[in-house]
């Protein structure tokens, strides 16, 4: 026997709400493409289309609407379950870890999560550069954090894969035939180590014009106009732009930001905590937003 999944199925009713794709991976904090993949998944499972077009929307088939109705029922009982079993799990204290770079980005919607699944839980919030939050993972200074470290035998899922670019001012003045002026940080930072890489497999030739062991010393260079820097699409701002082919740059890898907690963590409220957010955000499969 089928045994529907019940995170598919409330993105069903989020595109039920929203009529678009997109605006349902606006409201679940999630890619379009990761929301048509889901969809893809659940009409595969019922054997029948769920969606038709409607001009730019996407409404439900008739077997999508009959569907939608068994989503509620099944969703409120879930959930009402969650609210009523797991209450006494999601009250605590949870210190929760996450790179400067993500403060804005990433971390408001997991968050709004947390404050809204779990409103008696207490949040102590620690922004720091993601090996110095490792570390205090490790040692227990915190229970969960967002990172772009790779630790293969920790506990953890894709939050968001973000592509990497070569950034600059928006008035920088790029010029081809001299070093390339470099903004970076010390060596402990992964984006420093993707963008020596990629110069390395290049002809062009650079030279560190500003090192800072902080984003904020980062980006204020970066303000200055005293170089180019490769970080995520999460540092752009609106007085920065991107390089590229055109300027002769190598292409960057993307980085994925990933949520950790300790492969031994046996706290209740760490593990609910952690769950509840896996199912809200984990990406299948890992996508480039």
């Amino acid at each position: 026997m089928l045994n529907l999944d019940l995170d598919l199925l409330r993105t069903l009713l989020t595109i039920e709400k929203t009529n678009t794709f997109s605006g349902a991976a606006d409201a679940l904090f999630r890619t379009q493409s990761a929301v048509t993949q889901q969809m893809q998944r659940l009409e595969s499972q019922m054997g029948c289309p769920l969606f038709q077009k409607k001009g730019r929307n996407r409404v439900l088939t008739p077997q999508g609407q009959q569907l939608a109705e068994y989503a509620r029922k099944m969703l409120a009982i879930n959930d009402e379950a969650v609210r009523s079993i797991g209450r006494k799990q999601m009250e605590g204290e949870i210190r929760l870890g996450a790179p400067l770079d993500v403060a804005d980005t990433i971390l408001p919607p997991v968050l709004t999560h947390i404050a809204r699944h779990a409103p008696r839980v207490r949040l102590e919030i620690r922004v720091d550069r993601s090996p110095f939050l490792m570390d205090a993972l490790e040692s227990g200074d915190i229970d969960l954090t967002i990172s772009t470290r790779q630790a293969p035998d920790w506990r953890g899922f894709a939050l968001r894969t973000s592509p990497t670019a070569w950034i600059c001012a928006a008035d920088f003045v790029y010029n081809k035939r001299i070093p390339l002026p470099l903004i970076l940080a010390d060596e402990l930072s992964i984006f420093r180590r993707i963008a020596l890489e990629a110069l390395g497999h290049t002809q062009r030739t650079w030279h560190i014009n500003y090192l800072a062991p902080t984003l904020v010393g980062i980006k204020a260079a970066v303000r200055a106009g005293l170089g180019v820097t490769a970080r995520s699409v999460e540092f752009l701002g609106p007085d920065m732009r991107v390089l590229g082919d055109a300027e002769g740059l190598p292409p960057l890898p993307p980085v994925t930001y990933t949520l950790w907690t300790r492969p031994d963590t046996i706290s209740p409220l760490t593990l609910a905590i952690y769950e509840m957010l896996k199912a809200q955000f984990e990406q299948k499969p890992a996508e480039v937003n």
